[in-house]
């Protein structure tokens, strides 16, 4: 195994140079080299990552990217290369004046959702090492991203679903040729059941909550950020948050990049949590706060969320925060983002409906530049 794939625990600091999905003592891995000193192990892989952005956008630059490479254009940033890819990232940033923000459309990739990011390094990490059969446990999105990059590589792929998971998530995982697992019982029995899969037949877990390679490819929703904006980085970002991947991964990615000196400051990273769903909430600011019902956002009902200390820990790095949606504003906010043109899943008004409250609390400054993650298609829903 390459040095970039040597494991070490979030929690106690024990190494691993074998691949496994979890320490001995209980708590998630991640790569033991950050991001930004990756390249110092590269050898002649990679060019070696610059010391400072360009001076203006008009100057040549060194670490200037090409978008037709999508997101591994910036493989020296990541864990591997691109053994397994669709040509996904580069998506959108566009203008949304009714938010007075920004959107990233992270609906438009293959599979229509962000989590093809982690998907792509994921199953190209598993190709790496060999790996012959992933599972994985989702309520529709990452099981179809995972099935999607298993089939493209040939690696076989078993996906354990909620019994209740959406019939055209499921299609989407079905297409793939992958044996979909429905379980009966809640979100976090649907996880249960896979890991005593993954522990009872020794089976490489391809886990987005888990796995440290789906959270490397999370980090270039950062990395395209503030390169879209000539290496200038938002005041806020606005993001759901379930098991934060996407959230703690876009942390990582901003905090390499401000390692790296290529920005300036950390963005303020802003949660969005579906109410009766909301335990970042609940830690942050009671229970009260994070009560009430929102069976609509399906994508981030999470009560446990793997990485929830991290999370944490990236919400107080940033000065950042964390609010409960309850259905009825959420769905209000998706007929909105329909009619002006983002047909997106529930999941995704989550965040505009949070930054409408952040806003009325007065966490977001009228003349704060601000960026939202939407994050899912609606032609899943």
């Amino acid at each position: 195994m390459c040095a970039a794939l040597d494991l070490a625990c979030t929690a106690c600091g024990r190494s691993y140079d074998e691949w496994t999905w979890r320490c001995a003592c209980g708590a998630p891995l991640d790569f033991a080299t950050p991001a930004y000193e990756r390249e110092a192990l590269s050898g002649d892989e990679h060019e070696a990552l610059p010391a400072e952005p360009p001076a203006s956008p008009s100057d040549p630059a060194p670490h200037s990217r090409d978008t037709r490479a999508g997101l591994w254009a910036f493989d020296d940033l990541l864990p591997v290369g691109p053994h397994v890819t669709l040509g996904e990232g580069s998506t959108p940033l566009v203008d949304a004046p009714d938010w007075d923000a920004e959107f990233k459309l992270e609906y438009v990739f293959p599979t229509g959702s962000f989590k093809d990011r982690g998907a792509t390094v994921t199953l190209s990490v598993a190709a790496e090492l060999g790996v012959d059969r992933v599972v994985e446990d989702s309520s529709g999105n990452a099981g179809a991203a995972i099935a999607t990059y298993a089939a493209r590589a040939g690696i076989d792929a078993e996906i354990y679903v909620p019994a209740s998971v959406k019939p055209s998530k499921r299609r989407a995982i079905e297409r793939t040729g992958a044996t979909v697992v429905p379980v009966e019982g809640s979100r976090e029995d649907v996880t249960a059941a896979c890991v005593d899969a993954v522990e009872s037949e020794d089976a490489w877990y391809a886990s987005h909550a888990w796995n440290p390679a789906f959270f490397a490819g999370t980090a270039t929703f950062a990395y395209e950020v503030c390169a879209q904006r000539d290496w200038t980085a938002p005041d806020v970002v606005v993001a759901p948050l379930g098991h934060g991947t996407l959230f703690f991964g876009a942390y990582r990615g901003f905090r390499d990049l401000y390692e790296l000196g290529w920005i300036d400051e950390l963005p303020r990273l802003l949660g969005a949590q579906a109410a009766g769903y909301a335990p970042i909430v609940a830690e942050l600011h009671g229970r009260e706060a994070a009560a009430g019902a929102n069976n609509v956002a399906d994508g981030i009902q999470i009560r446990e969320p793997v990485r929830k200390t991290q999370i944490l820990g990236a919400i107080d790095a940033t000065d950042g925060d964390a609010v409960a949606l309850p259905a009825d504003r959420v769905e209000c906010e998706l007929d909105a983002l329909h009619r002006r043109g983002f047909y997106v899943e529930p999941t995704c008004a989550v965040a505009t409906a949070a930054l409408d409250v952040y806003r009325e609390r007065g966490l977001v400054a009228p003349d704060d530049d601000v960026v939202v993650a939407l994050t899912g298609s609606g032609l899943k829903t």
